[in-house]
């Protein structure tokens, strides 16, 4: 995308989509820190100013970024899952088990983005391709899906629905952290997997109350 000129102007959408581009790119290995409007406006090729045509502070462009970030870390999370499995209740769990997993396989692989997603101003988040900010980012609602179906298959209990949530959120949030700042960031690879791997289970083992056909530890 090239600067404006008096002559040009850009289609409704297209500046938002460069500024997110660039903003994108510039927070990916520098985190939340790494995104100033003036260094993001130079990179789509406009002037400063030419931000508040979207975004009323650099805080709401951070927001869209975060928005953004979910989205493919849902992405990442889903793909994690089987599709194949016909038992609902299995697959609400292999579904749990992939949503932990992708958790921290994102926030290990994407660290700067992962800073970006969960410590950006989420007040000043923007709307989505829909037009419509959701409620609630995405990996979140991916979890809820797969709590949703474990109550329905009768793994777990309605009342038990929230507190499982927050269970199984906070121990692969509190993983995810000590692989990226904590002891477990100078373990080997291969080794974090499989801690990870086992941390997930523990928790499905632990919200599921143990119930027959808990998922061993598998590598994917």
């Amino acid at each position: 995308m090239q600067a404006t000129t008096s002559g040009r102007r850009y289609h409704h959408g297209d500046l938002r989509r460069a500024l997110v581009d660039a903003a994108l790119a510039r927070t990916r290995h520098a985190g939340p820190d790494g995104l100033a409007l003036r260094v993001v406006t130079r990179d789509a090729g406009v002037s400063p100013n030419a931000a508040y045509r979207h975004f009323a502070d650099r805080d709401a462009l951070l927001g869209a970024v975060a928005d953004e970030v979910m989205l493919r870390m849902a992405t990442q999370m889903r793909a994690h899952a089987r599709s194949e499995i016909a038992d609902p209740g299995e697959r609400a769990r292999d579904l749990l088990r992939a949503v932990g997993l992708g958790y921290v396989e994102f926030a290990r692989s994407e660290p700067g983005w992962f800073a970006v997603a969960f410590f950006a101003a989420r007040e000043h988040q923007q709307p989505g391709p829909e037009g419509v900010a959701a409620r609630e980012p995405a990996p979140y609602l991916l979890l809820v899906e797969a709590l949703d179906g474990l109550v329905a298959a009768g793994l777990v209990e309605p009342a038990a629905h929230t507190a499982a949530l927050w269970a199984c959120w906070s121990t692969v949030h509190g993983f995810a952290e000590l692989a990226i700042h904590g002891p477990l960031r100078t373990v080997p690879d291969p080794a974090v997997r499989a801690l990870a791997a086992a941390a997930v289970d523990a928790v499905i083992a632990g919200v599921t109350g143990g119930a027959d056909g808990t998922a061993a530890a598998h590598e994917r």
